[in-house]
């Protein structure tokens, strides 16, 4: 598998809080955001990778060297800007198979390449998204069912193969969160047109992930500088050359000062969540118990007393689905003091675990049994780590026992409630939650 990582962007939107590093470079965690997009790139099973690389490149080249990877690499070096499309082509020539995968440098969205099908000429991961206005949107509609109708060349055109009559499609209307749940959820569209930015209650966005079928594309027609969205994506959408692939896995763009800000904790976390998910998924057993906070959701100060103060650790819906498929029972055990102090009602508490049990349905996941102890005194037998919890999940559910349970935490008291219930334990890195 190949891939261009598009490293030279200038970062003039994120110039007020990193100076003088490339924007991919920018430190997210105390760490180059690019080796973080690297570490998900191994994860694929990459074997060669072409840095496109212009401005401040000798940074970029430096840390690629520094470090040892798993694939081979090469850079494709702009002496003076080229714009998205000429970098893209000027790294292509250093490409060695048919099927590339094109990824931005200031862009974490780890989908899941092995899954996207090089159907189009270009191939978009689309993004769906709700009540945003920072990026333009893309409308879609199912990929058509003719197929090899792009039966005439023509000369001076980037597309070797096209039809001046591509199959009239309808455009889309907003989808659903739901039909894009998580990377096992996916669906093959078209994509129709390329909408400029204004407020939108529900789409698609380009999520800066491509497919290209180098046997489709030719750019040599276009000039030396050129936009790849306008000259390449946007021609090809009215052509029918445009594929795309939705996606709903994690998504930040850091080139914003506030998601820059955001990434310094939600990347790390990302990775956190994927590791304890291997673990969970590898475990030898049928029911799996959970902790709330740190685990489904950030850590705050203080309590979630309302909906609007969730915030979900990135990944977790998804691996919330590949759970429900492996687990008999799913059991939350949570701490819930707040309740207790007064801070918040019973009523609150359970209006917010119905918003996390609709997005957890939504995402193809399943919570079988909530189960809370709001006391306040320590010694309360159902207060984690005392297993009282675990006694009544195994009373309502007879064939729960602790030898074939496993419970997923990021505090000490998970893992003394674990050890209380003679049961497996694993953490979620407890620093990824804060």
């Amino acid at each position: 598998m190949e891939v261009i990582v598009l490293a030279g962007g200038l970062g003039t939107r994120l110039r007020s809080v990193v100076k003088e590093i490339p924007k991919c470079l920018a430190p997210v965690g105390g760490r180059p955001f690019l080796g973080y997009l690297l570490d998900w790139l191994k994860g694929q099973g990459v074997d060669h990778v072409v840095f496109s690389v212009g401005y401040l490149r000798e940074q970029v080249i430096d840390f690629v060297q520094s470090q040892d990877w798993p694939f081979t690499y090469d850079f494709a070096v702009e002496e003076a800007p080229l714009g998205t499309g000429g970098g893209i082509r000027l790294a292509l020539e250093k490409c060695r198979e048919n099927q590339v995968f094109v990824v931005n440098g200031d862009t974490f969205y780890p989908v899941d390449l092995k899954s996207i099908p090089f159907n189009y000429a270009v191939t978009l991961a689309l993004k769906p998204m709700k009540d945003f206005d920072r990026y333009g949107s893309v409308s879609v509609a199912p990929q058509p069912v003719v197929e090899n109708y792009f039966s005439q060349g023509f000369a001076k055109n980037q597309f070797s193969e096209t039809s001046t009559n591509p199959p009239h499609i309808e455009k889309s209307q907003p989808v659903a969160k739901n039909q894009f749940s998580s990377d096992s959820t996916k669906l093959m569209l078209q994509v129709i047109e390329f909408q400029e930015k204004k407020h939108c209650e529900e789409g698609l966005i380009n999520g800066g992930v491509y497919a290209i079928d180098r046997g489709r594309l030719e750019l040599g027609v276009l000039p030396e500088r050129f936009s790849f969205e306008k000259e390449v994506l946007e021609p090809g959408a009215a052509l029918g050359e445009i594929g795309g692939w939705a996606s709903d896995a994690f998504f930040i763009d850091i080139g914003i000062p506030e998601d820059y800000q955001k990434a310094q904790w939600a990347i790390p976390a990302w990775f956190a969540v994927q590791e304890a998910s291997e673990a969970v998924l590898k475990a030898d057993a049928t029911t799996l118990f959970l902790d709330r906070d740190g685990v489904l959701n950030r850590h705050i100060p203080g309590y979630v007393t309302k909906w609007s103060e969730w915030e979900w650790m990135p990944g977790i819906l998804p691996a919330m689905a590949l759970w429900a498929r492996k687990f008999a029972h799913i059991v939350l055990v949570t701490n819930q003091r707040g309740v207790g102090k007064g801070i918040m009602t019973d009523a609150e508490l359970a209006q917010v675990h119905a918003h996390m049990m609709q997005d957890v349905l939504d995402a193809g996941g399943r919570i079988d049994l909530i189960l809370t102890c709001t006391a306040v005194s320590d010694e309360d037998p159902r207060r984690k780590p005392h297993p009282g919890m675990f006694y009544e999940a195994s009373n309502l559910f007879p064939d729960i026992d602790a030898k074939s349970s496993v419970m997923l935490g990021d505090a000490p008291s998970d893992s003394a409630f674990a050890k209380n219930c003679n049961m497996q334990f694993i953490l979620l890195n407890p620093e990824a939650a804060s």
